[in-house]
């Protein structure tokens, strides 16, 4: 039984692109299966995504943009040197760096590249404001030191003072899972991510989807109580 024939199997299971193996609309060089979700897309909804891409308006320079730091440097440039090489193309100046109080060296140092290459940062830690856990309820227990003084993150005051600011790129560097969707939902500007905090995998969380069947199988067990 192929793939396809085990998602039309499974009553209780919405395929979606993760359950695709043919892949395609990337090349067009198989056929969509069934279920694809593409295919069920009205011509009109598609229209009017590419007319964004193809005017003159900040989503269609920015997709022109990061479409050609991938075509030019795909495979030869790291992520830091990416985001510098967008940052260029859509006329990004000032950037504004979301970092985590732990990951503060690596944004010092990102700082120092920004500067040398005619960037302007500026960096707003996680921890901006400096109020207590206890304030929003969170209870002593769930403090990596209970009984003490632990400022929360605050990802919305991050990205109000990078909106004042008026930074033209924001790059989040480690911040939490959670922090990092709110700050991106706050952010005026557009936010790419230098660095996923992980700090299990020394933030390299796909290591855990490349060891799912061997050191992290725990990962593939049913129902995990977390």
């Amino acid at each position: 039984m192929d793939h396809e024939h085990e998602i039309k199997n499974c009553a209780s299971h919405e395929a979606s692109c993760s359950d695709c193996g043919l892949l395609n609309c990337y090349r067009q060089e198989s056929r969509f299966p069934d279920f694809c979700p593409g295919e069920s897309v009205e011509k009109e909804m598609i229209d009017g995504v590419i007319a964004r891409y193809s005017g003159d308006e900040g989503d269609a320079h920015a997709a022109r943009a990061a479409a050609e730091v991938e075509g030019l440097y795909y495979g030869k440039l790291t992520r830091v040197e990416e985001v510098l090489a967008f940052a260029r193309r859509i006329g990004a100046r000032k950037i504004g760096l979301a970092t985590c109080v732990g990951l503060i060296d690596e944004t010092r140092l990102f700082s120092k590249i920004l500067r040398v290459n005619g960037f302007e940062p500026y960096a707003v830690l996680c921890k901006i404001g400096s109020v207590d856990k206890a304030v929003i309820g969170i209870e002593e227990e769930l403090k990596l030191r209970p009984e003490s003084f632990e400022a929360l993150c605050n990802p919305l005051l991050q990205a109000k003072m990078l909106n004042d600011w008026k930074s033209e790129l924001n790059v989040v560097i480690g911040l939490c899972v959670g922090h990092d969707a709110l700050f991106c939902r706050h952010s005026d500007a557009l936010v790419t991510t230098l660095i996923v905090k992980d700090r299990v995998l020394a933030h390299n969380p796909a290591a855990a989807l490349y060891t799912s069947g061997s050191y992290y199988r725990r990962i593939m067990e049913k129902e995990q109580n977390l």
